[in-house]
């Protein structure tokens, strides 16, 4: 089946596909292709499977580490300036 038909097919399934392209993989993450990958290579969503030579992501597994991303905390952010002048933030009593 060509891509085009395939694709036309796969927007008319009543149910989401379990492995996903990296286009569609994006878009089920709500990204651009070019974001989802740059976090794929950063190791916050997880890497593709490789299936014959087709690279495919599988929903569950972005289901996860998207679930994760949302439980951590944000990350303090550092004030390398006011280290540098000795300068501290934290709250001393």
């Amino acid at each position: 089946m060509p891509k085009s038909s395939w694709a036309s097919l796969q927007d008319r399934l009543a149910y989401a596909p379990r492995m996903l392209r990296a286009d569609r993989a994006a878009a089920y993450c709500g990204m651009s292709e070019s974001s989802f990958l740059a976090l794929v290579k950063e190791g916050l969503l997880p890497k593709p499977t490789k299936l014959k030579g087709i690279v495919l992501w599988d929903r569950t597994k972005l289901d996860s580490a998207l679930d994760a991303l949302q439980q951590e905390p944000p990350a303090p952010r550092r004030n390398t300036m006011d280290e540098a002048m000795g300068i501290t933030t934290d709250d001393e009593d």
